[in-house]
């Protein structure tokens, strides 16, 4: 039977979140609980392995400044369904990201941008937690990025999601998908490989 009851969906900055209910998000097995939201921001020859899922939950928690909603400063969003941590979206200047500066094909290949334009943001990483997966809460995450950017002072905003096969189960890519950036507004401006595409709005 399906699920016809109206759920509430409250998205907050991380900073306005408390760290185990982020924690809660992430869970504590598999590629999202080692990763800690770290792919884009390790620096070059660093690795999940290398680093460690101790030092990487501390920078985390450093970036997010969850619990200081005084502070202002964070890196992502926190999503929650009736109360309950669901999701997290990550959305900072793209400078905050060192593996996004690199000579790399995603997001660099075939375009001629200032990799060290504080102005241009870039969502990174989405997390839905175990349980509340299909619920949307990604795709309105997408959507919430762009009056946070905006508001922070971002000229632009971009993307970086997969193009997926008709009728395949990838709703849990990290990167995103692409329906759910043009809902937000977004349009594609480059596709440096087969199933990447860099997508962007403009403010």
């Amino acid at each position: 039977m399906a699920d016809t009851a109206v759920h509430a969906l409250t998205i907050i900055p991380a900073n306005q979140a408390g760290w185990e209910d982020l924690q809660t998000v992430f869970g504590t097995r598999g590629d999202r609980a080692r990763c800690q939201c770290s792919r884009y921001k390790m620096e070059p020859g660093e690795c999940w392995a290398s680093v460690g899922v101790e030092e990487l939950a501390f920078r985390f928690r450093s970036d997010t400044d969850c619990g200081h909603p005084e502070s202002g400063t964070t890196s992502g969003l926190v999503a929650y369904l009736d109360g309950e941590p669901a999701g997290w979206c990550a959305v900072e200047p793209h400078t905050a990201y060192p593996r996004l500066l690199l000579k790399a094909r995603v997001p660099w290949d075939g375009r001629a941008e200032d990799r060290n334009d504080e102005s241009v943001w870039a969502v990174t990483c989405f997390v839905t937690r175990a349980g509340f997966r299909r619920r949307g809460i990604s795709r309105a995450l997408a959507l919430e990025t762009v009056d946070y950017a905006r508001q922070r002072g971002a000229r632009a905003l971009e993307a970086y999601p997969m193009i997926t096969a008709p009728g395949a189960l990838d709703v849990e890519l990290h990167v995103g998908l692409c329906s759910m950036f043009a809902d937000a507004g977004f349009t594609e401006v480059s596709q440096p490989t087969v199933r990447r595409v860099v997508m962007r709005i403009d403010f």
